[in-house]
């Protein structure tokens, strides 16, 4: 029987049994800002929900926004296991499951924490122990009927450099991969939570904690026999300091690798096309662009062949790339940005209208070439180097 609505237009949530979960509650025991709240609502139905307000977004099981504050408020649910994969679960969600199974049924101990109406902390689990300890511990053995418990896992590494991975469920990590259940995980998924770890503080030990547990290896072989290289790893770590955004942290990540083994791995998580098109672009054209001895036809050439003239902001985040794989790049690297920006001032349109229109059949031929003329002039005055191959190169001073 639904309870009655107690006054819900002022308060949609008067009269049920909310309580603060996951995440946020364990950022606040760390003294982290908290971004986001979500919450579990015990002892009620997706009728009662819906007739105080709530919006039904669910589809695997009952999540619910607040009419107010947008967050997301689920139900109470138990999962069991009944297929291969992270989508092989029977939901059982029902106003008789109780807090602490759904507690229960949550990766790690940090993560299984909740706080009631009045900001008392249950935790069944020993999750705060765990979060002083440092460590990230699984709640029970039916840890190991989700893939992607280990992708998230190896994210916590990464975004918690303190924290360690209990032995026992790196144990049952490894036993996951032993069986096959990563083989399950879709590349979307995989790129989802890889992304997310590359962008955090201590992006190196997401590869460290999927090395360890053997799973990079299943899901990733190319970049597992790069890592963890310690030009990857400097590389890696610079991007990180730099604060890099995740194109060039995946350049950085990638340009040891061949350019066939670089394709298997962005396939294999289908890298969005600006990751993909970086990573190509760095591994191409690092060694014409650590060279210091560019005329200016060569370098506007390479300008033109990575398409910068057109897309500067991509050709940038090469140049970032570039800095992270070697540090004493920098004037080489201003160089490149003088010699760009003087190409991209040379105005064609002037420079198209004062080619004669006859021959016409030449026409256009003659304006690439008045125009290449002029933006080689132009690099030449910018960055100080010669128009023919000579003593000064683009890196001069």
């Amino acid at each position: 029987m639904n309870r009655p609505i107690a006054d819900p237009e002022k308060d949609p949530t008067a009269g049920l049994q909310c309580y603060q979960v996951g995440g946020a509650v364990r950022d606040a025991l760390l003294g982290l800002p908290v971004q986001d709240r979500d919450w579990v609502v015990v002892g009620t139905t997706p009728d009662e929900m819906s007739a105080r307000g709530f919006t039904p977004v669910g589809r695997d099981f009952p999540v619910f926004l607040h009419p107010v504050t947008h967050e997301e408020y689920a139900l109470a649910r138990t999962e069991r296991k009944s297929g291969q994969g992270y989508r092989g679960f029977v939901v059982h969600c029902a106003p008789d499951v109780s807090l602490e199974e759904d507690l229960l049924r949550r990766d790690l101990t940090v993560n299984a924490m909740a706080l009631d109406a009045k900001g008392r902390l249950i935790d069944p689990q020993g999750g705060q122990q765990d979060l002083a300890q440092g460590l990230l511990r699984h709640v029970s053995p039916a840890f190991i009927e989700d893939p992607v418990r280990i992708l998230r896992v190896a994210r916590f590494c990464a975004r918690f450099g303190q924290f360690r991975i209990a032995p026992e469920t790196l144990e049952l990590m490894r036993t996951m991969v032993e069986r096959g259940e990563v083989d399950a995980l879709v590349p979307e998924r995989i790129w989802q939570e890889l992304a997310r770890g590359l962008m955090y503080p201590h992006a190196a030990r997401m590869l460290d904690a999927l090395k360890a547990c053997g799973a990079l290896a299943r899901m990733l072989p190319a970049l597992d026999h790069a890592w963890p290289a310690p030009g990857v790893c400097a590389a890696l770590a610079q991007a990180v300091a730099i604060d890099a955004p995740l194109p060039v942290r995946w350049a950085a990540l990638l340009h040891q690798l061949g350019m066939d083994e670089a394709g298997m791995v962005q396939s294999a998580v289908r890298a969005p096309q600006a990751c993909a098109d970086l990573a190509r672009m760095l591994i191409r054209e690092q060694g014409s662009l650590q060279s210091p001895d560019h005329d200016s036809q060569s370098a506007l050439s390479l300008l033109e062949h990575c398409d910068a003239l057109r897309k500067p902001e991509r050709f940038e985040q090469l140049l970032q790339a570039m800095a992270c794989v070697r540090r004493d790049m920098e004037p080489l690297l201003q160089g490149w940005r003088r010699a760009l920006d003087a190409s991209r001032a040379v105005q064609a349109g002037a420079i198209a209208q004062a080619v004669p229109l006859e021959p016409a059949l030449t026409r256009a031929e003659r304006i690439r070439a008045a125009v290449a003329a002029a933006r080689c002039a132009a690099i030449t005055t910018a960055s100080g180097v010669e128009s023919e191959p000579g003593r000064k190169g683009l890196g001069s001073d």
